[in-house]
């Protein structure tokens, strides 16, 4: 006998990024009714002698509601129904278990059952087009990113985007958010890496009112706002680990409790994450959960740097020409030779903040203090068309160093007022200046600047 119920799929990434889908099967290997196989339907399958139970047995060492199975993204809950004889995986008596491979389970004294996944490899379509959402590349490496993405929008799957800063994990994330079946809801972004300590747990998960402090009235935290959409976690390396638990709980149950309340709330989401930290690394250091990461990364993305898909330069200087209402950029191959020998380390975000600035200076061309000798960040920023004249001093030292004292002394003071409009907060300075946070923090050390009086 075969029962037939909707059966349940899950895509995830498996070993070199492969794009598997994965259904699950619950079959009777053992006992009276040997040979029967259900395919596990999306939510819950009971076990047991009752006519109610979605698979029913014939065994009377079996209770009548013995055994539920659970599918979730992360596997299958398997839960024993406090019955007389018991359910026993490798011999031992369980209460419940997640299972994530092949498992075999006695049930009472005769009957055996094996959960087991099938799985199988999901090809990905070449990509048509040079762009998804508002992302551009033509690049090899884009259009498998595309398509691995286009295949994955349409359902809930959890997204991990990894990719150094600047390379647009948000602009993804919102494609993937507008690929969705959750495009009319909202998407909500969250950065870990810049709300305070004190004040996340109340941005995330809201707070009832007088529950500490300042909580002059009850407020929806982030997460319940998000709703019927899609919750973008940017930077969730950045999470402290004592609330990465309270996520996790989100993630598991798909509900949230506020701070100073104990009842949950139903939440309906779709968690997409980003970060530019290796995780794994951080589980490994006891940095970060393992099981948030897993939950987390139920399909990974990487986002490749700018400096791997150099050939996109010219279509991304354009569109963010015209992004800003302006044309006819003169890309000229000694430009693009330009272009091309610097590392960008800000990434997509760091090309966009040097259209822009050549623009508000009034030229339509680009030119970057490129070369060997270059600083890793700040050259293409800070060698835009100006017409500035160097100071004479400096006009009379050889070029090289010349140049070296011109792009320490605009890195000293670009820094300086950088922090000075945002306080210190060197998040949000590597935010709006296009370049990654630990490189701020050598600057900071190499000139001697105090944060704290910026």
């Amino acid at each position: 006998m075969t029962v037939r119920t909707h059966v349940h799929t899950a895509l995830y990434t498996g070993a070199e990024g492969r794009l598997l889908e994965r259904s699950f099967r619950l079959r009777v290997v053992a006992g009276p009714d040997a040979g029967r196989d259900h395919l596990l339907d999306e939510g819950t399958t009971m076990v047991g002698t009752h006519a109610d139970n979605d698979v029913v047995l014939t065994d009377n060492t079996v209770s009548r509601y013995h055994l539920e199975v659970r599918v979730r993204s992360d596997g299958i809950l398997v839960k024993d129904l406090d019955t007389t004889n018991g359910t026993r995986h490798g011999g031992t008596k369980l209460g419940q278990v997640v299972l994530t491979g092949p498992a075999r389970l006695r049930l009472g004294k005769h009957t055996e059952v094996e959960v087991a996944p099938d799985e199988h490899e999901v090809p990905l379509d070449d990509y048509p087009g040079d762009r998804y959402g508002r992302v551009i590349g033509s690049v090899p490496a884009m259009r498998r990113l595309f398509a691995l993405l286009a295949r994955v929008a349409p359902t809930d799957a959890t997204v991990l985007l990894a990719g150094e800063t600047g390379t647009g994990k948000e602009a993804i994330a919102e494609a993937v958010h507008q690929g969705s079946r959750r495009a009319a809801g909202p998407f909500i972004v969250v950065d870990c890496g810049s709300i305070p300590h004190e004040l996340i747990a109340s941005e995330l998960f809201g707070h009832a009112r007088g529950s500490y402090t300042g909580a002059t009235s009850d407020k929806r935290g982030l997460i319940e706002v998000a709703s019927g959409g899609t919750l973008f976690l940017d930077e969730i390396g950045e999470l402290a680990l004592d609330l990465q638990p309270q996520l996790l709980r989100v993630l598991d149950k798909r509900q949230v409790r506020r701070v100073g309340e104990t009842a949950p709330i139903d939440v309906d989401i779709r968690v997409v994450a980003a970060t530019h930290r290796d995780l794994r690394a951080m589980v490994k250091a006891g940095q970060f959960r393992e099981d948030l990461y897993y939950r987390l990364a139920v399909v990974r993305a990487e986002i490749p740097p700018l400096r791997e898909r150099l050939a996109d330069l010219p279509a991304l200087a354009r569109h963010f020409a015209e992004e800003m209402g302006r044309s006819g950029f003169d890309l000229s191959a000694a430009l693009l030779d330009q272009l091309a020998h610097h590392d960008w380390p800000g990434n997509v975000r760091e090309l966009r903040n040097v259209v822009e600035r050549a623009l508000s200076l009034g030229t339509s061309q680009l030119e970057l203090g490129g070369g060997d000798d270059a600083p890793r960040a700040g050259t293409a920023t800070a060698a835009l068309a100006g017409g500035m004249t160097p100071p004479a001093d400096v006009l009379e030292l050889p070029f090289k160093e010349a140049k070296a004292a011109l792009i320490e002394g605009f890195e000293r003071e670009y820094l300086i007022h950088l922090l000075a409009r945002h306080k210190g907060n060197i998040s949000r300075a590597a935010a709006e200046a296009g370049i990654d946070r630990n490189y701020i923090h050598r600057l900071v050390k190499k000139y001697g600047i105090d944060v704290d009086r910026a």
